[in-house]
Parts: structure tokens; C-alpha cells; sequence
């Protein structure tokens, strides 16, 4: 009986608070209406002071707008972020180890191609002092990079040093290049030889450079403006396309003792009927792929004998999604082309035309960059702050096709054996892509 009533006294208690509570709220309620009535009407008899509108503080970001673009394709092997601006331009390093990417944080940073299917992506940073790179190219004993210094507007080498540890340390070289160029740069690169470095621009000019910074030729396009401009990955050609409808290329001669010629007219891609907005060499040479305005991609063999006036030879056309600022990739082994249209990217079948992977909103922003790596496995573009890694599952198909072609062609039994095993191996590759899980 006790408990009880200290509980039904508890309970009695408590309401009561409660009644007090909502009285005292009450009469605050009413107090200060009675007195910001009184106040309105003291106010009404005097004369109001003019409204001045505070500024607006500064939006501050919120952790929100500091968030990367969200994308995900069962094709994604990993994403790369570790840059906090804009990535501008990418770059394989000839011996198949390394990524190089620069963006307006002021960095460069080197990427391991080998933890690309880790869970974490570590980096080699160089800092660009007081600037930042737009372009960034590897040199071809992988030992060094040449940018495009923005605002300095030139190129600028850095050597990686390897220390005792095993680390690398990055040092710029003590000069830059001259100042040359008077329209906005498009691209820089080495040739594959380490004879030249080219630089282009959009108002037509490419100029051939020394190692040291001395200008060995210049070359006027006389396409109206650049659009593109790149060296053949076997270091014998230059070329570019822009408002014309063609893709010209010269050959940079060089003399056996190593000493510069000169630059001569090689041949030209004609086919197109709007100006080219971009193209891509094969990992030989052989093949070249150029994407247009007028809404096609076409592929080219270029193994042709042009110092006996051969053109080369026309080999697929293919509808296609383009813009401005559009990009071209063409697989090591030519059996793969990546066109970018925007923030999109679209994989087609080198050999039918088929499109085989449509990539939608891969980026915030435009594409800046698009890569396979010198392996074809994997396609690399960056935009935004990230860079995408993806799978090149166009690439086993193609080439589970060509053995599939090749074993039945087969007569020798040991041969046949070998092709099957293949075929095993490469579907098993495959199957392993497409089961393993996105970033």
C-alpha cells in the first residue's frame, strides 16, 4: 500500500510541474505580445530610422560542394582522387609503370600502375611553384616529365631522382623553355626516340624542340586553328588535325650521326567532311583513328609506303557522338577505340564498329584526358578532380574473337591446344573483370 502511494504521489507531483510549466509559458506569451504591441504603437508616433540591409556574409563550401562527382560502372577498377583541383592532362610512361597527372593544385603527381586494383592509390606529388601544369608527358626512360607551365606559358622538365631508400625526389630543370608559342597550347610530348619534344598551339603553329630548349623547326599547319596535335608512339611523326576535314603528318628526319634534317609532309587522313577534333595512333604506328564534326569516327591504316606517294587506307567508318573538345584513344593492339563526347565515353569494336560499352557521366566537367595503358588493359580518362580507371572488357572480347577466328583456321593440333587454352585464360580474365566489384 505504501508503494503505491508514493507512485500515485509521484504521478500527482509531476502533473502539477507540468500545469505550472505551461502557466508560466502562457503568461510570457501573452506579456510579450502586450508589449510589442505597446512597442508597435510608440513606433507608430515616431519617425523610423532608414533600413539598412547587412551584407550577405560569404557562402561558405560545405562539405557538400568539396564532395567528387559520384559514378559507378561495373567497369570501374579504381578511381583515383588524390588531387585537390581540376586534372588537366595524363600520361603513361613508356615502360608501362607509371601514370603522371597534373591539375591546377599546383602538382604532378606519378601513379603505380600496378596498385591501380588496390584499395588505396598512393602517390608520388612534385609541387609546381607558384604555378600549375596543364600538360604533362613522360620521357621515354620513364626518368623524367616535361609540363606546360600555365602562367609562365612554357615547358618546364623535371627529372625524378631515386634516392638510397628506394623514394623518388623530383627536381625542375635550372631553366625553362623560351616563350614561343602566342596561341593557347594544346599539347606537348617526347618522341619515343628522345630526339625532340614537340609543343602545339591553336593558332597553327607546332614547333620542333632540342632537349635543351632550342627550336629545330616550326611548322604552320595551315588548318585555320589547331585542334590537336601528337607524336606517333614510334617517334618518327608529328601531326594534327583542326578546322580542316583531314589529318596532316609530317616526318621529323634526323640524320645517322643524330643530327637534326628537317620536317617533311608525310601524308595526309582525308575523308572527313567537318573539321577533326581529335585522333590516336596504335601502340605501332599502323593504325590511326580520328573522330569528327561531322558525327563519325573512322579508322586508318597508316603502314603504307608514303615516300612512294601511298595514301593510307581507309578502313571503318562509324557513327558516333562528338563535340568540341572531343578525345580519341586507340588500344595497343588496335582492337579497341574510345571516343569521349562531354563527360561521356562510348567503346567500340576496332574491327566492326560495334559499340560495346556506353560510359554516361563519368566526369562533373568535360573529359581531359583518355589513355589505355600500353598493356590494353585497362582505359584511363580523367575530368574534375578524379581519375577513372576501367576495365578494357572490349578488349578481351575482341581478342576471345580473333582466337576463336584463329582455332578454327587451325590445322596443327599443338596449335589447337594452344588457342584453346588461350581462349580459357582469356574468358577466365573476363569473367574475373566483370565479377569483381566496382570502386
Amino acid at each position: 500500500m505504501e508503494f503505491a502511494a508514493v507512485v500515485a504521489f509521484t504521478l500527482l507531483l509531476g502533473a502539477l510541474i507540468a500545469l505550472v510549466a505551461v502557466a508560466v509559458r502562457k503568461q510570457k506569451v501573452e506579456t510579450g505580445t502586450q508589449e510589442e504591441q505597446a512597442a508597435d504603437t510608440v513606433a507608430a508616433d515616431e519617425p523610423k530610422p532608414p533600413i539598412t540591409k547587412k551584407p550577405k556574409p560569404e557562402k561558405q563550401r560545405t562539405r557538400k560542394d568539396k564532395a567528387q562527382h559520384s559514378f559507378s560502372h561495373p567497369l570501374v577498377a579504381s578511381t583515383l582522387k588524390s588531387h585537390s583541383g581540376n586534372v588537366t592532362s595524363i600520361d603513361f610512361s613508356s615502360n608501362g609503370k607509371y601514370l603522371a597527372s597534373c591539375a591546377d593544385d599546383r602538382t604532378v603527381r606519378i601513379w603505380s600502375v600496378k596498385d591501380f586494383m588496390d584499395r588505396e592509390h598512393k602517390c608520388l606529388r612534385a609541387n609546381v611553384d607558384l604555378d600549375h601544369a596543364t600538360l604533362v608527358s613522360f620521357s621515354p626512360d620513364s626518368r623524367a616529365f616535361i609540363t606546360w607551365i600555365f602562367n609562365a606559358d612554357t615547358i618546364r622538365i623535371f627529372k625524378m631522382i631515386k634516392k638510397e631508400d628506394g623514394s623518388f625526389i623530383f627536381k625542375a630543370a635550372p631553366e625553362d623553355f623560351p616563350q614561343k608559342h602566342k596561341g593557347s597550347i594544346l599539347n606537348i610530348g617526347i618522341a619515343e626516340t628522345g630526339k625532340f619534344i614537340m609543343s602545339a598551339s591553336s593558332d597553327t603553329s607546332i614547333h620542333i624542340w632540342d632537349l635543351k630548349g632550342e627550336i629545330l623547326a616550326s611548322i604552320n599547319t595551315n588548318q585555320i586553328t589547331n585542334s590537336y596535335a601528337a607524336i606517333s608512339p614510334c617517334g618518327r611523326f608529328v601531326a594534327s588535325c583542326g578546322f580542316t576535314p583531314d589529318v596532316k603528318v609530317w616526318e621529323v628526319c634526323f640524320l645517322k650521326s643524330g643530327e637534326f634534317k628537317e620536317v617533311t609532309r608525310a601524308f595526309d587522313l582525308k575523308g572527313h567532311s567537318a573539321g577533326v577534333h581529335a585522333f590516336a595512333f596504335s601502340n605501332d604506328s599502323h593504325r590511326m583513328v580520328s573522330v569528327s564534326k561531322d558525327g563519325t569516327w573512322k579508322l586508318w591504316n597508316t603502314n603504307v609506303e608514303y615516300k612512294k606517294q601511298q595514301d593510307p587506307y581507309l578502313l571503318l567508318t562509324v557513327s558516333c557522338s562528338s563535340s568540341e573538345g572531343s578525345l580519341a584513344a586507340l588500344s595497343p593492339d588496335g582492337r579497341v577505340v574510345a571516343i569521349s563526347d562531354g563527360c561521356d565515353v562510348a567503346m567500340y569494336d576496332a574491327t566492326t564498329g560495334r559499340l560495346e560499352e556506353e560510359l554516361r557521366g563519368v566526369h562533373a566537367g568535360d573529359i581531359t584526358g583518355l589513355r589505355f595503358d600500353v598493356n590494353g588493359r585497362f582505359l584511363v580518362c580523367s575530368g574534375d578532380k578524379a581519375i577513372r580507371v576501367f576495365h578494357n572488357a572490349p578488349g578481351y572480347r575482341a581478342a576471345i574473337k580473333d582466337m576463336q577466328e584463329m582455332l578454327r583456321r587451325a590445322q596443327n593440333e599443338a596449335m589447337k591446344q594452344r588457342l584453346q587454352q588461350q581462349i580459357r585464360d582469356a574468358q577466365r580474365a573476363l569473367d574475373t573483370v566483370l565479377a569483381a566489384p566496382t570502386d
